[in-house]
């Protein structure tokens, strides 16, 4: 039995006329007769009481008919959720970010996928930079939001998005008042800081202007997300450099400062793999790449 014998069963269960159903299959009326009578050869049961005047459904042949078009509703949906498939437009994503990018392009990246693509659920995780790596090594996760550089190249990785350094600071503190404060003014300071290894090429930046302005930091506390490190500054624990989107968290008793010391952008990456196959996750990344270009 092949699909060509449903279909043309249904046409003519339709029309009750072979002339008719012959018309809108688009074939001879006596090639249509006799699909017809080796389909009810191979199902061993009448489909069709034939007379000259008319063409009737058996009792047989009705219930058939039934089952027959919910199969045939199946089948227009199996192919329509392939085609989707295919295209990305439906299936589960799973996307590490770095926490500091829930308060700049996080939201704006789901936002804009939501409405390119309704279709795919996407599973966030807030994971750090190594964590995120790792991730993708197991294949746990699929697209990454994180600090580069990133030196393994079995990932693909592409800026997406740069941005200032800013230093944040207890809201009591005597710098507080300044428009801007000069890194030298920061040499005697309790610094709070993350673990280097969640995130090199920030740590290093950091530790790099610091040592430019002719000291290096007292790290006095390490904290490993960025919202800690801000909640720690806020507690008067210490001062922290931190990327200038943090400010967005709006922490209470802390307050941002711009640097007087030309400092280089800090930037975020998205990555993935590069043997990637599967359209969903392509689709995000050519999305993303594509928003990218307006920030």
């Amino acid at each position: 039995m092949e699909l060509r014998h449903l279909r043309y069963f249904v046409t003519l269960a339709e029309e009750l006329h072979f002339g008719r159903a012959a018309e809108r299959l688009h074939i001879a009326q006596p090639p249509l007769s006799e699909q017809i009578r080796q389909l009810e050869g191979e199902l061993g049961f009448e489909l069709f009481y034939r007379t000259k005047r008319k063409v009737q459904l058996t009792e047989a042949g009705q219930v058939f008919l039934d089952e027959v078009q919910q199969i045939m509703r199946q089948l227009q949906q199996a192919i329509q959720v392939g085609r989707q498939t295919s295209c990305g437009e439906i299936g589960q994503l799973v996307v590490g970010f770095v926490s500091s990018v829930a308060y700049n392009i996080l939201p704006i990246i789901l936002r804009t996928f939501r409405s390119c693509v309704p279709g795919v659920s996407i599973e966030l995780h807030e994971l750090t930079t190594d964590q995120q790596l790792e991730w993708l090594r197991e294949g746990r996760m699929d697209v990454g939001l994180l600090r580069p550089p990133v030196e393994e190249n079995r990932f693909s990785c592409e800026t997406i998005f740069q941005e200032s350094l800013m230093v944040a600071l207890p809201e009591a503190h005597l710098l507080a008042s300044q428009f801007n404060v000069c890194l030298t003014s920061l040499a005697n300071e309790p610094f709070i800081l993350f673990p280097r290894i969640l995130a090199p090429g920030l740590y290093d930046l950091i530790i790099s202007l610091c040592q430019q302005a002719g000291f290096s930091p007292k790290v006095a506390q390490e904290a490993i997300q960025m919202q800690t490190i801000v909640s720690l500054v806020a507690a008067e624990m210490g001062v922290a450099i931190v990327p200038a989107s943090l400010q967005n968290l709006q922490r209470i008793g802390v307050i941002y400062k711009t640097l007087e010391e030309p400092t280089s952008k800090v930037a975020i990456a998205m990555i993935w793999r590069n043997n990637e196959t599967s359209p969903t996750v392509l689709r995000l990344v050519e999305i993303v790449k594509q928003a990218a270009q307006q920030w």
